[in-house]
């Protein structure tokens, strides 16, 4: 396993982008890449919601959403959520649709968010990733926690 640590500056802000590279784990035993990310003060659902227009968007298909939500033991009044969401793509006319993508969130909205992304790089190819990450670089971009 490897880690690509990216770092560029644009106008006066330092950008950080951690990515990781599994060849031999993944979805079903595929290659993927793995993008980290956490959030301070984002609604989970809020997160979950986005990523799902946003991948649809590069044109996957919806194949599992599940988003629930837990009482914290500490302050019932308080909760934290977790969030999965399953993407499928055509990869062949006539095949059956294949998991391309699988995003995993957990995190509450008074503090933070980690959303986890496992992509099958053959079926979601790189532009598509970068535009997904653009995407989300715009919108939560000033919300996003970056590693010291």
């Amino acid at each position: 396993m490897w880690m690509l640590t990216a770092s560029e500056k644009l106008g006066g802000i330092a950008f950080l982008t951690r990515l990781y590279h599994s060849p031999m784990i993944g979805i079903k035993g595929r290659a993927e890449m793995q993008i980290r990310k956490t959030y301070k003060d984002v609604n989970p659902k809020l997160l979950f919601d986005e990523i799902r227009g946003f991948v649809q968007k590069q044109g996957a298909i919806i194949g599992e959403a599940k988003l629930e939500t837990y009482s914290l033991p500490s302050d019932s009044s308080s909760f934290i959520s977790r969030g999965t969401l399953t993407f499928k793509i055509h990869s062949e006319p006539g095949k059956a649709e294949k998991e391309c993508l699988r995003v995993h969130i957990v995190g509450s909205a008074k503090g933070e968010t980690k959303v986890m992304l496992d992509i099958d790089e053959k079926l979601f190819p790189q532009e598509k990733v970068s535009a997904l990450q653009d995407d989300l670089d715009f919108i939560f971009g000033s919300y996003e926690v970056k590693p010291h």
